[in-house]
């Protein structure tokens, strides 16, 4: 496998987990815009299902006691200046439907936690922009973190990751 230059392996498992995490709970509270900058449209289409599927049953999709059991890269390439790393993710969770109003259950199983699998694959541009750039807002300058809305607090500019990090590009249950 050929890695970026600067990968570190345990810092990628654990961003790879902590966006699966938000990923998912971003969908609970129907707020999307906590995650959009670092996943793709075809991640966001695939969350926006999930939300819809409930709204028609007038509910909310829960993902409770959420755990990440294992997380293994597969293949890292290089493809037209992009590296793609395929993640296979093994998660541990509650899955049910609470109605909108009375938040009583209306599917799923809030008592057994299923062990689930996910294919994710994160992509990186070669030529992304350096960690001290990264770190400041490109409307202001001021410091931003990575890991909140994606947007500055302090003039709203947006946050795009695609251009500085790791984005998930793709999530699929196996």
């Amino acid at each position: 496998m050929k890695y970026p230059q600067d990968f570190n392996e345990t810092m990628f498992i654990s961003k790879v987990n902590n966006i699966f995490v938000k990923l998912l709970t971003a969908i609970m509270q129907n707020n999307l815009k906590t995650v959009d900058h670092f996943i793709s449209d075809e991640v966001m289409l695939y969350a926006e299902d999930i939300i819809k599927a409930a709204q028609r049953q007038k509910g909310i999709p829960i993902f409770d006691e959420i755990n990440v059991k294992s997380t293994v890269i597969k293949s890292c390439k290089l493809i037209n200046n992009v590296y793609q790393i395929n993640v296979l993710l093994q998660s541990k969770y509650l899955e049910y439907i609470i109605d909108i109003d009375s938040k009583e259950k209306i599917s799923g199983d809030d008592k057994n936690r299923k062990e689930v699998n996910y294919e994710l694959i994160f992509e990186k541009k070669v030529e992304v922009k350096t960690e001290e750039i990264a770190r400041k807002c490109p409307g202001c300058g001021a410091p931003i973190s990575v890991n909140t809305s994606g947007l500055c607090a302090y003039c709203g500019a947006i946050y795009n990751t695609e251009d500085y990090d790791w984005v998930l590009k793709s999530i699929k249950k196996l």
